[in-house]
């Protein structure tokens, strides 16, 4: 048992030294000068490569990192929490509705985790520029929509847990549906919430193919606005480059670190429970 524990541990080790090794060799090359880093990427700064923070200041300057930073983070915001808050919703009318209305949708919600991006970017795209849905806040709508089939059914998981109680004595006390969703059903979401939140957030901030797609050059997010050091002929700026991507990640590795301890939980009970 001891030995079976200890390999355990050390494979689990390996594990985490090979999933964090890429994340360590950007983070050591955004510190070398350019011409060093393909010449030798695997080897620590030295006193000659050592570029300090040249690297960042150059690739803000061509990147306008700024602004497109604060677009990637308007656009994450807002549609995380329309999909949290619209899904959510969704979810709890689903699970309490028992009728062949409810089933159907529920079960178009869950077909569409299955339907590939690549089938519908094209059709998407020109109904997004009929729309006029080509902005930042535009684009919180198709992302409330590609968004929506893994959250609900999340949810649906989760609140087909909650015991119907609790909502008829909320009805007792005087509560509208709106308030008891608010009051009674949410706060007990949070798990779910969370978790929810994780991996929308995710995707959405490191998304590059639908914002190209739709905003394009325009309205610059992180992902386009790092693409633009590649040049002409397959030239590139790699110190920048390396050092965009360290600070493209930085906000959410640290919104994962601050709620990693509700991933699991979250999602044992909205894809186990009902």
């Amino acid at each position: 048992m001891k030995l079976r524990n200890t390999a355990c541990i050390v494979f689990l080790v390996f594990l985490s030294v090979l999933f964090l090794a890429p994340i360590f060799i950007v983070l050591m090359n955004s510190f070398k000068g350019q011409f060093y880093i393909t010449d030798a990427p695997f080897v620590l700064p030295s006193k000659e490569t050592f570029a300090g923070i040249t690297n960042y200041l150059n690739g803000i300057k061509k990147t306008d990192f700024i602004g497109a930073f604060f677009r990637s983070l308007f656009i994450t915001v807002v549609s995380v929490f329309a999909i949290l808050l619209f899904s959510s919703m969704a979810a709890w009318y689903m699970a309490r509705k028992d009728d062949k209305l409810s089933k159907i949708i529920y079960y178009s919600f869950i077909i569409s985790m299955t339907v590939p991006f690549q089938m519908v970017m094209f059709t998407m795209s020109k109904t997004a520029n009929t729309l006029g849905l080509e902005t930042p806040i535009g684009i919180t709508v198709l992302y409330l929509g590609f968004g929506a089939g893994l959250s609900v059914f999340m949810f649906s998981g989760f609140i087909k847990s909650i015991p119907k109680q609790l909502e008829e004595a909320a009805a007792i006390d005087g509560c509208g549906p709106i308030k008891t969703f608010f009051s009674v059903i949410f706060p007990i979401l949070r798990p779910t919430a969370i978790t929810v939140s994780i991996l929308n957030a995710m995707w959405i901030w490191n998304d590059y193919l639908l914002p190209y797609l739709v905003i394009g050059n325009e309205y610059k997010t992180i992902p386009i606005a790092v693409q633009y050091l590649q040049g002409g002929y397959g030239s590139r700026d790699m110190g920048a480059l390396m050092a965009m991507l360290v600070l493209a990640i930085i906000p959410i590795v640290i919104f994962y670190l601050i709620s990693q301890k509700y991933i699991i939980k979250g999602v044992i009970a909205g894809a186990v429970k009902g």
